[in-house]
């Protein structure tokens, strides 16, 4: 009853078409019913859809990726692209916490593991205001109680942005872009890490940054996503 006022003033939004929606989760009906949430059994690596559940994919075999593991919430789907747009570009803070609603099943699988976020460009940061992958760190954090990193990766060269590119392109354009901060290496060292990103798309600086992690010392290296692409060229 006390929460009526609040709610008639301020009614509840749904996080992917912004139309009122009176129910207590975060996305209308048809929002929801869009999301394609991925379960757990596909490739280990990239989770890509692979026939045998816990196998590895092709691809995975003959590249093996830096990392342990993708850990994404949802594919990446229109709906679940517009949200990524809406925290990256539209300036909502709040879709964050949309997101780590849906990515904190995975995160809770290893509870010791600290969040890492990828790091942006710093004129990236100052023309955007802020990184947004922090944000999800941060949203995550708080309903697992795990810690966050803000900033042991460095990025020290300004990259192009990567979509449109092939995968090698993208591989090239992230070669020697990332370090590591060495205050924080004692942070990393021995603790499995989660490496927090809003989209994974063919996992080039995901994989940069990995490499890394791995470099300082990181027990395992899991990509904690949003959303993951599981077609090539989306």
């Amino acid at each position: 009853m006390l929460m009526a006022p609040v709610n008639f003033a301020l009614p509840k939004r749904c996080a992917g078409c912004g139309h009122i929606s009176g129910a207590d989760g975060n996305f209308c009906i048809r929002c929801w019913s869009q999301l394609d949430i991925l379960p757990d059994e596909g490739c280990q690596l990239c989770n890509q859809p692979v026939a045998l559940a816990g196998s590895i994919c092709g691809p995975c075999l003959d590249e093996p990726p830096k990392h342990d593991g993708v850990l994404a919430a949802v594919d990446y789907s229109d709906t679940a692209r517009d949200l990524a747009l809406k925290l990256k570009y539209g300036r909502k803070p709040g879709v964050a916490d949309v997101m780590a609603a849906l990515m904190v099943r995975h995160a809770r699988r290893y509870p010791d593991a600290v969040l890492v976020p990828i790091p942006l460009h710093r004129w990236r940061i100052w023309n955007r205001g802020f990184n947004q992958s922090l944000l999800i760190a941060r949203s995550v954090a708080r309903l697992t109680g795990q810690k966050v990193l803000p900033s042991p990766i460095l990025r020290t060269k300004r990259t192009s942005p990567l979509g449109g590119l092939s995968r090698t392109a993208r591989g090239r354009e992230v070669r020697g872009a990332f370090t590591m901060d060495p205050a924080q290496i004692g942070a990393i060292k021995g603790r499995p890490v989660l490496l927090v990103d809003d989209v994974y798309t063919t996992g080039a600086t995901t994989n940069a940054c990995a490499g890394v992690l791995k470099r300082a010392g990181a027990q395992k290296v899991h990509i904690l996503c949003w959303a993951r692409v599981l077609k090539e060229g989306a």
